[in-house]
Order: structure tokens, then C-alpha cells, then sequence
């Protein structure tokens, strides 16, 4: 079965980078191959100094505008092989390890229509920007250090939705919150436990984040719009065993259990620490929420002053991803969806993509992009050794990339 879409050409590219393992910042053999596919096809191709991949094919018609893609080339995973095979309708692994659908179903696409437009289409088009980012899944560096202004495009398709026929016009901004506990007074388990003055932060901050909100703070009728989630808590004397695991590089099977073992309990703790995520499509949303821990953290300082203190600090790591009021890319989906038969799904999400980063950037002309999210594929447990990609969807979608690449160019 899996020689047998391998005679499709887009089979043929996606199976061929699927099986190059690319962990963020491991993509070095990924970009190697789409350099070699690009000077064997005649399509225009160039890294930066990042490693981010630039694909150009230039106007038939420089009269029309052109349009970007962009794509993201590394994977949640390591460098273990990517065994394929296929159940039914996906194309999934062995289970050992993830399959890396997430995004390599938006790359292998993006160069089948680099690729037809290069070489068969009759089409007057404006012309096709490519972006292919690294590091999107761990800390999207790539796409921090792509150089905007070498970009004529005005509207990026981000192609990195998981549902065919999905167009996502705005998402939440992603706040990083740090939550910390410090007590003046540690001790001895033994000797001082009866002390009543020497309160222990690990006990004290799992009574502050017992009273800060946790998950769905706002929705309305389009889903969630403000969200708080608890990510890590950190406490206790971890630092020696801390140290003994990076001096003798001990390894093991579950670092937590290790630490749960090896850390001292004869300590009263004076510091604790937890980490957040916010993430809210609405600014007034987020900061109303921001303002009820704040009169949390608050009055926790209030009963137990001279004795703890609480504080949280926070860093963007996202802006938001707002819904711009010009409404072509989704006027010309619709047609495109209409003509390929597939369900328009046009919506706001959750969470975090590039798109956040190219909304808040201006191209060569001085024009602030305007992004959009889009779904090319059904896929299914991203991120884990059981995510699988229907395949028939994702012909369907690069149906649909086509058909929108010819309505934006008929306009």
C-alpha cells in the first residue's frame, strides 16, 4: 500500500520527508534534501544564515500579486528512524516514535505547487513566496530570525492546521507566568518543626495555586477566549541532586521518580516555584484575569506578611494573532472550498503558530502581513507515537491549496 502512493508525487515528498528525522534544531538533513529537490526541479531555492529554507518562483504575470506559504520543518521527536506504514485510510508509524504529519504535510505541499508551478502550470500568476522555518515546535527561533523585508507577499498562509478545510483567522496571545514563594525562616524537619513562625513554601504555594483560577477562565459562543493553566511546580531542596545528576550524568528511566528519591525531606523549604500559561484572544479578558491572581497573590501576602512572600511575574512568549477586517483570503477559500468540495471551517484557535509572529512584522513594501492558519490534512494525536495522517484528506488538500492559489490569481 505505501509503494502504491508513493507513484503520487505528493506521496512520493512526503514519505521522502517524513522518513529524515528533523527534531527542532536537528533539521540540517531535511534542508539538505529540499535544496537537492529544488536544483533538480529548477525551483528557486536559498538558506538563510538560520537555516530557514526560501523558495521563490517568480511571476508570470508582474502585474498580479504574489502570495506566501510558510511551513515549518522540524518535528516533536528525536533522530530515531521513522518507520512508516499504513492502517486503512493513514499513514502513520510503527509506534516507536512520532511521524511528524505536524508539519510536514504543509512543507510537501508547498513544494508540489512549487514544483507544478515551475514546471506545468499555464496559469498568469503573480508568483509563490515559500518560508520553511526551524525550531517552530520548541522556541520558533526560525521564524524569529527570518528576514522579513526580503518578502514582497502581503497574505501568508500558514500552512500548519490540523483539519482539512480549516481557516483560522485569529488566535490567543501565550503569556508565561512565574509564580513564586520565598519564607525567611527554614529549618530542621526535626528540630524546628514545632517552630510555628517557620512556615515551608512547598505547603504554602500549593495553597496559593489551590485559590489561583485554573483552565477555562472565558469562553463565548466561538469557544475559549481566556484560559490559565498550571504547568510545573517546583520545591524542596533540589539543588544537590541537581548537581549529582549533572556532574556524574546519571541516566534513568524517569528523572522525576529519581528526584522524588534522592531530594532531602529533613528541610523546611523556603522557596517554591510554579509556572503558568495564559492565553487569551481578548486583551481585556487577559488582564482581568491578570488582576484576580494579583488580588490572590495579594491577599496571600496579607495573611501571612513577615512571614512568606508570593509574587508572579510574567513574559510574552506569543503576541496575539488578531482577525484582520480585510476578508479576501476568506472570500477566495470559500470559492476554493466550494470548487473541491470541502467543508470551510473558518474559526479563531487556542493557541499558539507563526502567524503570531508574521502579524506583527511588515513586508518589502512596508505592508503589515496578514496571516491566515490553514488546515491541508486530517491529523490525528499530534506530538505523540500514535499520530497518523489520513491520507485521502490530504490529497483533498492539496486540491484545495491549488484551487486558492488559482482563485487568489483570477481576482
Amino acid at each position: 500500500m505505501l509503494n502504491n502512493l508513493k507513484q503520487n508525487k505528493l506521496f512520493e515528498i512526503f514519505c521522502n520527508l517524513l522518513q529524515i528525522p528533523s527534531p527542532s534544531l536537528g533539521e540540517e538533513n531535511v534542508i539538505k534534501w529540499i535544496e537537492e529537490f529544488c536544483k533538480k526541479n529548477g525551483i528557486f531555492c536559498e538558506a538563510d544564515a538560520y537555516g530557514n529554507v526560501f523558495i521563490n518562483v517568480k511571476a508570470k504575470n508582474p502585474h498580479k500579486k504574489p502570495i506566501l506559504l510558510s511551513a515549518h520543518l522540524d518535528v516533536v521527536g528525536d533522530f530515531s528512524p521513522v518507520m512508516l506504514k499504513t492502517e486503512g485510510d493513514f499513514i502513520k508509524t510503527d509506534g516507536a516514535r512520532t511521524l511528524g504529519a505536524d508539519d510536514k504535510v504543509g512543507v510537501a505541499c508547498a513544494l508540489l505547487l512549487a514544483l507544478e508551478l515551475t514546471q506545468n502550470s499555464e496559469l498568469e500568476h503573480g508568483g509563490l513566496e515559500i518560508v520553511l522555518t526551524r525550531d517552530e515546535e520548541h522556541g520558533m527561533s526560525g521564524i524569529k530570525h527570518v528576514d522579513f523585508k526580503k518578502l514582497n507577499s502581503k497574505y501568508v498562509i500558514v500552512l500548519d492546521a490540523d483539519k482539512l478545510g480549516q481557516l483560522l483567522v485569529s488566535g490567543a496571545s501565550y503569556l508565561i507566568g512565574t509564580l513564586k514563594v520565598t519564607t525567611p525562616y527554614g529549618g530542621h524537619s526535626g528540630i524546628d518543626i514545632h517552630d510555628k513562625h517557620r512556615l515551608n513554601a512547598a505547603k504554602l504555594i500549593a495553597e496559593l495555586i489551590s485559590d489561583i483560577p485554573q483552565g477555562v477562565f472565558y469562553k463565548d459562543e466561538k469557544g475559549t477566549i481566556t484560559s490559565i493553566n498550571i504547568g510545573t511546580i517546583i520545591a524542596g531542596n533540589i539543588q544537590n541532586t541537581t548537581s549529582k545528576v549533572a556532574s556524574e550524568q546519571i541516566k534513568c528511566d524517569n528523572y522525576q521518580d529519581y528526584f522524588i528519591k534522592n531530594s532531602i525531606t529533613n528541610v523546611i523549604n523556603t522557596e517554591a516555584q510554579a509556572s503558568y500559561s495564559i492565553r487569551s484572544a481578548d486583551l481585556d479578558k487577559e488582564n482581568e484575569l491578570k488582576e484576580l491572581v494579583n488580588t490572590k497573590i495579594t491577599g496571600f501576602n496579607k495573611r501571612y506578611e513577615g512571614f512568606a512572600q508570593a509574587k508572579m511575574t510574567y513574559s510574552q512568549h506569543l503576541p496575539p494573532f488578531e482577525k484582520t477586517e480585510d476578508d479576501l483570503v476568506e472570500k477566495l477559500f470559500i470559492a476554493a472550498c466550494n470548487k473541491t468540495e470541502v467543508k470551510p471551517l473558518i474559526s479563531s484557535f487556542h493557541a499558539g503558530a507563526e502567524t503570531h509572529i508574521y502579524a506583527q512584522n511588515t513586508n518589502a513594501n512596508g505592508e503589515k502581513f496578514l496571516p491566515f492558519l490553514l488546515g491541508l490534512a486530517d491529523v490525528f494525536n499530534m506530538h505523540s507515537a500514535a499520530e497518523k495522517v489520513d491520507y485521502k484528506t490530504m490529497l483533498k488538500g492539496y486540491e484545495l491549496l491549488n484551487q486558492f492559489f488559482v482563485e487568489f490569481n483570477l481576482q
